[in-house]
């Protein structure tokens, strides 16, 4: 790793694509191949390391000073609560934050004892407090769904793109949190120090959503 090079985090899976395909437009990262195994491609001609990481990861390799930029969900920025700049909205991998549930399930908000299981405990009790209603918070890993399905919730907060695993789970969006979409964030030190090569990206990556969302 040439700590002269600027380093880029990208995160892994369809979030990712669409990063290499905003960063393609306005002439980098050309030679990163996600099908690849590898998880550092070099740049030499324009002095720039991008590192392959996943989604949830980006932001510790961020705020470490790993890398000095990155790509990020939204989700994550709230979840993580890591200093670091958030730079511009890229415009892409939109989804929702959201309450769900069963359908009378929207009655129950204002219980006392509501049960929320969720992968992101942060963000759920940041969105209840700031409305300041007490919750019981059960923090899962995977498949949230099916925590009220079973009893073990009365809801769950989930991210929602389309709304088919809730659907075909007999669940509904009962109250929208937050909307969410990639970020291009910096490390605090970074941004001093190569202020001049981050802010030239950010301009020509906010030319480039403009550009798109004229089309």
């Amino acid at each position: 790793m040439n700590k002269n090079y600027l380093t880029i985090a990208i995160p892994k899976g369809r979030l990712g694509e669409e990063s290499i395909e905003v960063l393609n437009k306005i002439g980098y990262a050309k030679s990163v191949n996600l099908d690849s195994r590898k998880l550092v491609f070099i740049d030499d001609e324009d002095q720039i390391q991008y590192l392959i990481v996943k989604s949830i990861d980006v932001m510790t390799y961020v705020n470490q000073g790993v890398a000095d930029i990155g790509i990020v969900g939204k989700d994550n920025i709230l979840e993580e609560e890591l200093e670091v700049y958030e730079l511009l909205d890229l415009s892409f991998g939109y989804c929702q934050f959201v309450i769900a549930g069963f359908r009378e399930s929207s009655n129950r908000l204002q219980d006392e004892k509501l049960r929320v299981a969720t992968k992101y405990p942060n963000m759920t009790a940041k969105y209840f407090k700031e409305r300041n209603r007490k919750i019981e918070i059960i923090k899962l890993n995977g498949s949230v769904e099916l925590a009220p399905l079973v009893g073990l919730s009365d809801v769950i907060s989930d991210i929602v793109e389309t709304g088919s695993t809730l659907k075909a789970n007999g669940l509904e969006i009962i109250e929208k949190m937050y909307d969410l979409s990639a970020k291009l964030v910096s490390n605090r030190v970074s941004y001093r120090f190569k202020f001049e090569r981050i802010n030239h990206i950010t301009k020509k990556l906010n030319q480039a959503m403009e550009d798109i969302d004229n089309d």
